[in-house]
């Protein structure tokens, strides 16, 4: 996804520059992405790519422009060392002043619904706190976010929802500044935080090779859309979008269509084979090749449950077919054995924008092997089809696989 430089009008006089990344659908809510002390990198861009493709119009403009227009460091120690130096000489009400200006250009132009939110890391943080209690902005967002604790006055200010991410391990926000700045908010029922163990400042900086934390950072991520979707969109029909991704697997069995409903880039990963694909071209050959014609006749669902949240959905069903065809995503390598099989599925599966991202499906492999024939129950502590029964039926006994559960019968 290509952006585009914009002009940025100044309240008090000339212009910057900002990036500009629109959505697949052309229009949306908006984000005003705000930089760290790198200034508007690469590594800026592609979040801006990033965010478009989760349905918003999302601007990234110089803030540093009146320092040294167009600056990009990288996030080397050399690159840290004049990015503070910027820092040190950035004005925050000037920067507050360009923030202002950034959201009123991207409620002037068409492509935005005029709802916008600010997001952002570092210094860009504190501007998002600041945003949220003196700017137009439906929602904000601070990661990582430098010098709260000097605008602790501002906390009862802040009217519009706003959600910050802290890194456990951040010498610039050590913990006891960050409990402060935590009971601060406290008090304020529109602030949320989170607290992100064994992670440092800069946790969501991909070029930030000592600091970034992919895991930290995906999970800051959902709760980030979460939170700013509640306030301004857009608003994604996950089941919806899920149940179209099922039709064309397992309904009209066509891969091609298959591969419509999921992002450019996806992949599907079954965790206890290791089955699926990583990337448009091994997927669509897994599906092709290899899912889609190792799907049983009979291959049915029981849904249990399903569970929605930003921009994930988890699903359990207990998947029931005979084992009438080699099922390479499953029983790889096992020619049909004709049994009956009943066995829980758990599917996890990531959205971005409206297009499915990723799925990582998980069951219970013993309880298929034994229902498969391939593996003696009664010697090892697993179960066969009992365990797909008691997740239909709650009732059923529990704890048959404990030798010793007898004992305690009488201990209370």
């Amino acid at each position: 996804m290509a952006g585009q430089r914009l002009a940025i009008a100044a309240a008090d006089g000339g212009s910057f520059s900002g990036y500009l990344a629109l959505p697949p659908s052309g229009s949306g809510p908006a984000i005003v992405l705000l930089q760290e002390i790198f200034g508007v990198t690469a590594h800026l861009r592609s979040l801006a790519d990033f965010y478009a493709e989760e349905g918003f119009v999302t601007l990234a403009p110089d803030l540093f422009w009146r320092i040294e227009p167009g600056v990009e460091l990288t996030a080397s120690d050399a690159g840290r060392r004049q990015g503070l130096d910027y820092l040190a000489r950035f004005d925050f009400e000037r920067g507050l002043d360009d923030l202002a200006a950034a959201i009123a250009t991207l409620r002037a132009r068409p492509e935005c619904n005029g709802k916008v939110g600010a997001l952002g890391f570092g210094m860009g943080g504190r501007l998002a706190w600041m945003a949220a209690a003196r700017c137009e902005v439906q929602v904000a967002v601070g990661y990582y976010p430098l010098g709260l604790e000097t605008l602790l006055d501002q906390a009862p200010s802040i009217r519009r929802p706003a959600l910050f991410h802290f890194a456990a391990e951040d010498q610039l926000c050590p913990e006891p500044t960050r409990e402060r700045i935590r009971a601060a908010m406290a008090g304020n029922a529109l602030v949320e935080s989170y607290v992100y163990p064994r992670v440092r400042h800069g946790f969501n900086n991909r070029d930030d090779e000592t600091a970034f934390d992919r895991f930290a950072a995906t999970f800051a991520h959902s709760r980030t859309l979460e939170f700013v979707r509640r306030a301004i969109g857009p608003h994604y029909d996950l089941a919806a979008l899920w149940e179209n991704h099922l039709h064309w697997e397992f309904v009209a069995k066509d891969a091609d269509e298959t591969m419509k409903t999921m992002v450019p880039e996806p992949y599907v990963n079954h965790v206890p084979t290791m089955t699926g694909g990583y990337g448009f071209k091994d997927l669509r050959r897994f599906y092709k090749h290899h899912f889609i014609p190792g799907t049983p006749r009979d291959m049915t669902s029981k849904h249990i449950s399903r569970t929605m949240m930003g921009d994930r959905l988890v699903e359990e069903t207990v998947a029931c077919f005979t084992h009438d065809v080699e099922i390479d995503w499953l029983l790889p390598g096992v020619p049909p054995t004709g049994r009956y099989i009943e066995v829980p599925l758990v599917a996890i599966v990531q959205f971005r924008g409206g297009k499915v991202y990723n799925e990582h499906i998980y069951w219970d492999q013993a309880s298929v092997l034994v229902q498969a024939g391939l593996l003696e129950a009664g010697k090892l502590p697993v179960a066969g089809v009992e365990s797909a029964r008691k997740m239909l039926d709650q009732s059923l006994p529990a704890n048959r696989l404990m030798p010793r559960w007898k004992e305690s019968a009488d201990l209370d």
